[in-house]
């Protein structure tokens, strides 16, 4: 039997996401929003569009924010305010509201655990970088790592839910050290090393979220001092999406960064 084909709207629409064409990532999203209502991954992909957006408009995704630690651990510059995202709030709640009707009738529904971790995943990373309420995103970290850790029981298969485990742990376990001990007693440890390693299973084996797994993968390995894990990664992001100038400017920086150290 063939597959579904709107599920081929889907894989478009991420694809143009990943070439950072947001309005013809959100049409295919719309598009497969109507013609699958009931599935929540169309209003989680949605949402997915509107922070990835706002993301690159504020430059998250390059080694200047990452390799910074005031950037990456006191988020983007500007106030909350102004720099809030209504579109991506409402449309990442829509998500989590048809996923807890999916989870109500069944917990271990594979589509709604995933859906529950991307959007609680995704809502940590804008409350920690946009909203700058670090604490209130470490919360939704720890659910969003207990929901990846179901759904990988259920569906090992689902890979893309490391990204969710293994952001949270790397950027906590970036946090300087009595930080890292205050969040110990609220039982979140962060572990760089094991966050890279989720990162590198979503990397390797994720789905909608590999090349968002690779580009936060990359520029991990350039905080740890390894240009060459991070040049092969940008390498194929490049070749993969040649729309994007994001992956070619940070080829080239690694190239340039490390011909100097050279």
């Amino acid at each position: 039997m063939e597959a579904d084909p709107s599920s081929r709207m889907l894989d478009a629409g991420f694809r143009d996401l990943y070439e950072l064409d947001f309005q013809g990532a959100r049409v295919q999203f719309l598009a497969y929003e109507n013609a699958r209502p009931e599935d929540p991954l169309g209003k989680a992909a949605e949402a997915a569009s509107y922070l990835y957006e706002e993301f690159n408009k504020k430059g998250v995704f390059t080694s200047e924010f990452f390799l910074d630690d005031a950037k990456l651990l006191g988020g983007v510059d500007g106030k909350p305010s102004e720099n809030r995202n209504d579109a991506f709030l409402h449309a990442n709640q829509q998500a989590r509201e048809i996923a807890a009707q999916i989870l109500h009738a069944n917990s271990r529904d594979a589509r709604g655990l995933l859906v529950v971790t991307l959007t609680d995943g995704m809502e940590s990373d804008y409350e920690a970088l946009i909203e700058k309420k670090q604490l209130a995103s470490l919360s939704l970290v720890r659910q969003a790592e207990r929901e990846a850790t179901t759904l990988l029981e259920v569906d090992p298969e689902a890979q893309d839910a490391y990204l969710a485990m293994g952001a949270g742990n790397y950027i906590i376990g970036c946090l300087p050290a009595y930080k890292r001990a205050f969040l110990w007693f609220g039982g979140l440890h962060g572990d760089r090393q094991r966050g890279m390693e989720q990162m590198k299973m979503a990397a390797e084996n994720g789905h909608y979220l590999r090349p968002f797994a690779k580009i936060l993968l990359a520029l991990a390995y350039e905080r740890e001092r390894q240009p060459d894990h991070a040049r092969q990664l940008l390498a194929e992001l490049a070749n993969e999406f040649p729309a994007n100038p994001l992956y070619a400017r940070e080829l080239a920086l690694v190239d340039r960064r490390n011909s100097v150290k050279q």
